[in-house]
């Protein structure tokens, strides 16, 4: 069985690495097209943007797919993004790339987390998708300096041709490895659609969307923060960003055998409350020793967030499991793609040290948010009848 789920993850790892890998690339990339810097990274916008919008779309339109032959497709059209990428004559043309390969991406996450969970049974379900969304995390950490590193011997089109190559190698291992899963019950568009209607849906996604954007905010302006906050720069620097990266793959872990124990709300809330404090924190430090385990801690309580997110939204509607899922992703690369606006809004008008107090009082809304759902659900009676699925009557 985790044979299986690995393979998923080997995906996602794939998926990922297609998300991540411009900030490797973007000096040789930029030179080559001649291209400002700010041009090239619209690369990486429009491929968080794509995810967003194409995710819950894209899931209605394949929601009569079986799982297995969809994230196939879905790996063999992120491949094909890529190879797209690495053959580009000019901007517009890789631009469409990444847009390509973000459809890829888009589809496979949210159906790959659904049949990790369906394989793993009721009570492993947030361990299953923390194992899946492990291979993102993975990403992170390995995808840019990965990127940077072969960026050199291969030139920028030899790394997207690369990354094509894992794509298309884990569309064979799903193939082969993962079993067979039919398609969810059939549910109506309407039905479908009426998710985005429900308060606990739109609440999970509204945690989700602060909560990204407060995290991203900081990560993405990380090195003029952390060079104004502990003069830190070069090789410390990277190390530093590298002990977030093993804090988020000991995070993803945490939170997904934390939120099968004790369910989604305790460990939502710990992880949430993690980033506030540290981010807090990191904006008055000034010593680099403190901040690199600020950095680890951030790490663990920023990737312990998704597993009892996703955990929730499967629990809401196990028919729709596929489109809640997409829509959580869509609101977390929603965050990701605002992140860069808003961080660099702040920095452009007040201090560095400022940006990490943004992204604690973005998370602080995520906490207010959850708390208040929470306590909705709680204040119902005692022995009345359990909430209606979404969709359902209420």
């Amino acid at each position: 069985m985790f044979g299986r789920i690995s393979t998923l993850a080997l995906g996602a790892f794939a998926v990922g690495t297609s998300g991540y890998i411009i900030t490797g690339v973007l000096p040789q990339l930029s030179a080559e097209l001649a291209v400002s810097a700010s041009t090239a990274g619209l690369l990486t916008t429009s491929f968080a943007v794509a995810y967003a919008i194409g995710s819950p779309l894209l899931a209605v339109a394949t929601s009569r797919w079986g799982r297995r032959p969809l994230i196939v497709c879905a790996l063999l059209i992120a491949a094909l993004g890529n190879a797209f990428a690495a053959l580009a004559p000019d901007f517009g043309s890789l631009l469409a790339a990444r847009i390509l390969t973000a459809a890829g991406a888009a589809v496979f996450t949210p159906a790959a987390t659904v049949v990790a969970a369906e394989l793993s049974g009721t009570e492993r379900r947030a361990r299953a998708a923390a194992v899946v969304f492990g291979g993102m995390t993975i990403a992170t950490i390995l995808g840019v300096p990965a990127g940077s590193l072969l960026v050199g011997p291969l030139g920028y089109r030899g790394v997207f041709g690369l990354v094509a190559g894992m794509c298309a190698a884990a569309a064979v291992a799903v193939a082969v490895a993962v079993p067979a899963v039919a398609a969810p019950p059939k549910v109506t568009l309407r039905e479908r659609f009426a998710v985005a209607r429900d308060p606990r849906v739109l609440a999970v996604l509204g945690i989700t969307l602060a909560a990204s954007l407060g995290v991203f905010s900081v990560y993405t302006y990380a090195a003029p923060v952390l060079a104004a906050t502990v003069s830190v720069a070069g090789g410390t620097l990277s190390l530093l960003l590298f002990g977030y990266g093993i804090g988020g793959a000991i995070g993803n872990v945490v939170g997904g055998v934390a939120a099968d124990r004790f369910g989604y709300r305790l460990p939502l809330l710990a992880a949430v409350c993690g980033s506030v404090l540290t981010l807090s924190v990191l904006s008055v430090t000034g010593n680099a020793v403190l901040a690199a385990g600020l950095l680890f801690v951030w790490g663990v309580a920023s990737w312990a967030f998704n597993p009892p997110v996703q955990r929730r939204l499967i629990e809401l509607s196990p028919s729709a499991s596929g489109l809640l899922l997409a829509l959580n992703a869509s609101a977390l690369y929603l965050g990701i793609g605002l992140s860069g606006v808003v961080g660099g809004a702040v920095l452009d008008h007040f201090p560095a040290r400022t940006v990490p107090l943004v992204g604690a009082g973005l998370c602080l809304v995520a906490v207010v948010v959850h708390l208040a759902s929470s306590h909705r659900s709680a204040a119902r009676t005692p022995g009345a009848a359990p909430e209606p699925a979404p969709g359902q009557p209420r």
